[in-house]
């Protein structure tokens, strides 16, 4: 058997060890078209900024080491430039000689991945508008970082321009990000985002929403990013983050079948429609796991997941790619944001009847030292509670969260199921009822009818609203309108909520309004939770 593996990073190098430990007398021939095989892209940004110190360390698997240690005929700067899909061949450029020549192949993987977007903006090839891609790119960066430059700019506010700008900032940059949308790390629900947002300007990053770049003037005196606004800002140099586009045309030019957003479409088995010819990684167009519609997400995950199952199908083993779900999470300034599934954007993209909670628990118990506050948004199927997704935002345990129920989506779980995870439990990890089981027990309530809920963009001005909290907190902020009367002597004062008309109760995160709820309910009026209370109206603002 002989594979060609088209691409040696993460879904191409996990095809070849897997493929190698499956078959030890394979030939197997790794065509990389880049100086490295197998580097950790996303710990680049971590090098730029000092806290990975070693370049060495963003090497995972050397080239000495796929060598000696899997026998794999790996040749850098090695690019392939068409596929003869009748006679199993490719042609390969070696980019040091400029020779070419032909290599065939049994089977074919190809790991071509996504490469930075870069839209045709006068002054954006010049030497100071930089991409993070690969290790060179890292490299160009980390020297500008560190040779006393002050400015920089941010094209892109997603995961990648994100991680950046945290690291310039590491090393003293002042560091400004434009972005297109008018919020920052657009995958996440807007309202979910708002404190991410407000935490970034607090390290004094500039955040500029709603605008983009139209040109790039380097000049003696520093690089202007003009803006789409008229604004221009001065800059030592500006990396452009604005999301990637899959490496499929050599694909596509072999006749290999691609989506309508230029991913190699895929069988479950890793399969294109050729069946020698398999795809991996960033380069494909999957199913996402809930909505069951083509998707594609850059995720490192997923991508050598995909090249464990190419190599498993080649060999016979019944192996198959359950799709994509977005699991992903990013660190910004010591705080958390993650997600999983379907974000209520997407859903109402894709006319998915679904609802909502919110919850605002400490990451663990209150009473221990360095409880800190985390948002949990938990949206599940209204009758049948099964999880479509989930996103937190927060300090320590978002990511525990989020994985929890990123296997419980897997699961096919419902909210109810959620009532009942068992998780590990001491004061300085979480709670008894952990929020995971929190965030079941108000979504199961809600279905259940024990506890109906209202979202703060969906209040009625003709609703009565009742704050029960305590007077103190209401003086010092309430949702305009309210009534005060504290749950405490909500009992002895209901003859002061009116019957004619729906109550929404809130409190500062939920928990008080849920039991003026319960209070109200058995007592004949119509009443309504705001879900995720005072807090969640705060984002909203």
């Amino acid at each position: 058997m002989k594979i060609v593996i088209v691409g040696g990073v993460a879904g191409g190098a996990s095809a070849a060890a897997r493929a190698r430990r499956l078959c030890d007398n394979a030939e197997i021939i790794v065509l990389e078209r880049g100086h490295y095989p197998s580097f950790a892209n996303c710990g680049l940004p971590y090098y730029v900024g000092g806290k990975i110190q070693s370049r060495n360390k963003l090497l995972v698997a050397p080239i000495d080491m796929l060598r000696q240690r899997h026998r794999l005929d790996v040749r850098i700067r090695s690019e392939v430039v068409q596929i003869d899909r009748d006679n199993k061949q490719v042609s390969v450029r070696n980019l040091e000689s400029g020779e070419e020549y032909t290599e065939t192949y049994d089977k074919l993987i190809i790991a071509t991945g996504a490469s930075p977007f870069r839209p045709p903006l006068p002054g954006i090839d010049g030497p100071r508008v930089l991409e993070l891609r690969d290790l060179n790119d890292a490299d160009r960066m980390y020297e500008l970082a560190t040779s006393g430059v002050t400015r920089a700019t941010i094209v892109g506010a997603g995961f990648i321009g994100i991680e950046v700008a945290e690291n310039l900032v590491r090393r003293g940059i002042h560091t400004t990000i434009v972005e297109l949308s008018e919020q920052v790390l657009p995958p996440w629900d807007q309202e979910m985002i708002a404190p991410i947002d407000e935490h970034i300007r607090a390290q004094g990053v500039d955040i500029l929403l709603g605008e983009s770049a139209t040109s790039f003037d380097d000049g003696p005196d520093g690089l202007t990013i003009n803006l789409k606004s008229g604004q221009a800002l001065k800059s030592d140099f500006a990396v452009v983050c604005i999301g990637v586009r899959p490496e499929s045309q050599l694909a596509a030019d072999a006749g290999i079948q691609c989506g309508d957003r230029g991913g190699i479409i895929v069988t479950d088995q890793m399969q294109t429609n050729d069946p020698d010819i398999y795809a991996v990684g960033d380069v494909t167009q999957v199913s996402c796991f809930v909505s069951k519609t083509p998707t594609q997400i850059p995720l490192a995950g997923p991508a050598n997941r995909q090249g464990r199952i190419a190599a498993d199908h080649i060999f016979g083993r019944q192996s198959s790619y359950r799709g994509t779900q977005g699991t992903a999470v990013v660190g910004v300034f010591e705080k958390t944001a993650a997600m999983t599934g379907l974000s209520e954007k997407q859903l109402k993209r894709l006319d998915i009847d679904y609802e909502k909670v919110y919850i605002h628990p400490a990451n663990h118990a209150g009473y221990y030292p360095g409880a800190e506050a985390l948002t949990l948004k938990l949206i599940y199927a209204p009758k049948t509670g099964v999880i479509l997704g989930a996103q937190a935002v927060g300090g320590d345990g978002v990511d525990k969260r989020i994985d929890v129920i990123a296997m419980a989506i897997q699961g096919g779980m419902t909210v109810e199921d959620l009532e009942e995870a068992e998780l590990c439990y001491a004061p300085q990890y979480g709670h008894a009822k952990d929020p995971i089981n929190m965030a079941g027990f108000v979504a199961a309530g809600v279905i259940r009818g024990d506890q109906p809920v209202v979202h703060v963009d969906s209040i009625d001005p003709q609703m009565f609203l009742l704050d029960v909290r305590s007077e103190a907190e209401f003086a010092a902020g309430h949702i305009p309108g309210a009534t005060n009367i504290p749950i405490e002597v909500l009992r002895e004062h209901t003859d002061e909520v009116p019957k004619d008309k729906t109550i929404a109760a809130y409190c500062k995160v939920g928990q008080r309004g849920y039991l003026a709820t319960r209070v109200l309910m058995q007592r004949g009026f119509n009443v309504v939770n705001i879900s995720g209370g005072y807090t969640s109206w705060l984002r909203s603002q």
